[in-house]
């Protein structure tokens, strides 16, 4: 399915901002395949016509990394860089203030989510311009216990629960008139399209793609380049 939108209707903001703890290392700057992982969604978006720029989100407090992440990157007048908050809210609220005013519409990505495909760009862009916002999900294939530390509350439905994945795409007005309006403390968003959700707005669910993975141990990174590699 191919988005048919005038040219320039899109901004991508790259979260890069993360510390990559659990990763132990800085994940964006390992290899996979033939370039770093930071490339592989900055080339996604770039590729695109209806792709205004590209906003990279770089750590607040650390310039050595922002450095090398912006050094991994193809010199491209489209590629802006803003540094990142202490949430991941105050980061995306930064990309999104870095985006031209006349840009309506922001893709929010992971840029740990190095295998974003194309034809999953342009389902999730499909229904944010035909219901407001979208974002790609996977059903949830185990069961979750609610906890109240280690006593059990309840089983939740497995029917009704969802892993979302990135890009989230919505309107930037919308998300900027959501960020003013957010009742909750940004380190309790932990998810971008939850603040329209907070402002009452319709937000719906595309089908996501298992080979979005997200990069948060070393051992998915093994993945992704098992994913690249057709296997």
């Amino acid at each position: 399915m191919t988005v048919r939108v005038p040219p320039d209707t899109l901004a991508a903001i790259l979260v890069a901002a993360g510390k990559s703890v659990r990763f132990g290392r800085d994940k964006l700057l390992e290899t996979l395949g033939d370039r770093r992982v930071i490339s592989w969604p900055v080339e996604a978006f770039l590729s695109r016509a209806d792709v205004a720029c590209v906003v990279v989100v770089t750590p607040a407090g650390d310039d050595e990394l922002s450095r090398a992440l912006e050094g991994a990157l193809p010199r491209d007048p489209r590629i802006r860089y803003t540094r990142g908050g202490e949430t991941r809210a105050h980061s995306v609220r930064a990309g999104a203030a870095a985006v031209p005013e006349d840009v309506a519409w922001l893709a929010i990505h992971d840029a740990a989510r190095p295998l974003v495909s194309q034809a999953l760009i342009d389902r999730t862009f499909a229904a944010a311009l035909a219901h407001g916002a979208a974002v790609p999900a996977l059903p949830v294939p185990t069961t979750i216990k609610e906890a109240d530390g280690s006593r059990v509350l309840r089983t939740l439905p497995r029917r009704a629960l969802w892993a979302t994945q990135t890009p989230q795409i919505m309107r930037r007005q919308a998300l900027l008139e959501a960020f003013d309006r957010c009742a909750l403390p940004f380190d309790q968003i932990t998810d971008d399209v939850q603040l329209l959700e907070l402002a009452g707005a319709e937000v719906r669910l595309v089908e996501g793609e298992s080979r979005n993975l997200k990069l948060t141990e070393p051992v998915d990174l093994d993945l992704a380049r098992l994913w690249l590699n057709g296997r």
